[in-house]
C-alpha cells in the first residue's frame, strides 16, 4: 500500500463524525452492498456472524415510525407528544439501517465479544459509507430496549438492537473534528 493510500484511509477515519441533518441522495443498492461487505469483515471470534442489518427506506420509513411509536408505548410511554415525535424519527434521513446483534451461546465466545463484533461492523459500515461520500448518524435511545420491537424484528429478548443508523447526504457542512491528543488516552505498560 502506498503512503498516499495510507493517508487517504487515515483521513477518512479522522473525518468521521455523526451528521444530524441528512438529505437525498442515499446510497444505491450497489453502494450499500459495498458497505455491507466492509461491515461483515469486522473481527468475529469463531466466525459466529452475530451481526444483522435491516434497511428501511422510502415509504417504509412512515411504517417504521409507527412501529417505533408502538415500541415506545411498550416501554410505558403515554405522552402523545413523545409518541408523535418518535414517529418522525425515520424522516431524519432518506435511509435507515438497523444494526442487530443476535447473541449465540458458545463456550469460547462470550456475549460481550459478539456485541463488540457488531460495534466493529457498524464502524466499518460508517467508514465505507463515508468513503463513498455519504454521511451517517448512529443512534439508539430507549426504544431499542423494547421487547415488543425486538420480537417484531425477529429477535429474542436477549438479543440487541445495537443501533439505528441514519444515512444520507449532509445537508450542510459541519466543522471538522478537533484533533485528539492520544497521549491522554494511551499508556505504555511496564512490569
Amino acid at each position: 500500500m502506498t503512503e498516499s493510500a495510507i493517508q487517504i484511509i487515515h483521513q477518512n477515519i479522522h473525518q468521521r463524525q455523526s451528521i444530524g441533518q441528512l438529505v437525498e441522495p442515499a446510497p444505491s443498492t450497489e453502494q450499500l452492498e459495498l458497505a455491507f461487505q466492509a461491515a461483515l469483515t469486522a473481527p468475529d471470534h469463531h466466525r459466529l456472524k452475530p451481526t444483522r442489518f435491516v434497511v428501511i427506506s422510502g415509504e417504509q420509513r412512515a411504517a417504521f415510525g409507527e412501529v417505533l411509536a408502538k415500541a415506545l408505548a411498550d416501554l410505558s410511554e403515554t405522552d402523545p407528544a413523545q409518541l408523535e415525535r418518535v414517529k418522525q424519527h425515520p424522516f431524519r434521513a432518506p435511509l435507515l439501517i438497523l444494526a442487530l446483534t443476535q447473541l449465540q451461546d458458545h463456550p469460547k465466545v462470550p456475549h460481550f465479544e459478539q456485541i463488540l463484533s457488531t460495534g466493529a461492523a457498524v464502524q466499518n459500515l460508517l467508514l465505507s459509507l463515508q468513503a463513498q461520500g455519504f454521511s451517517t448518524m448512529w443512534r439508539s435511545g430507549a426504544v431499542v430496549e423494547s421487547n415488543w420491537l425486538k420480537q417484531h424484528l425477529g429477535l429474542q429478548p436477549r438479543d440487541l438492537i445495537s443501533g439505528i443508523i441514519y444515512v444520507g447526504t449532509a445537508a450542510k457542512v459541519i466543522a471538522p473534528r478537533a484533533d485528539i491528543e492520544s497521549k491522554e488516552f494511551v499508556k505504555v505498560w511496564q512490569a
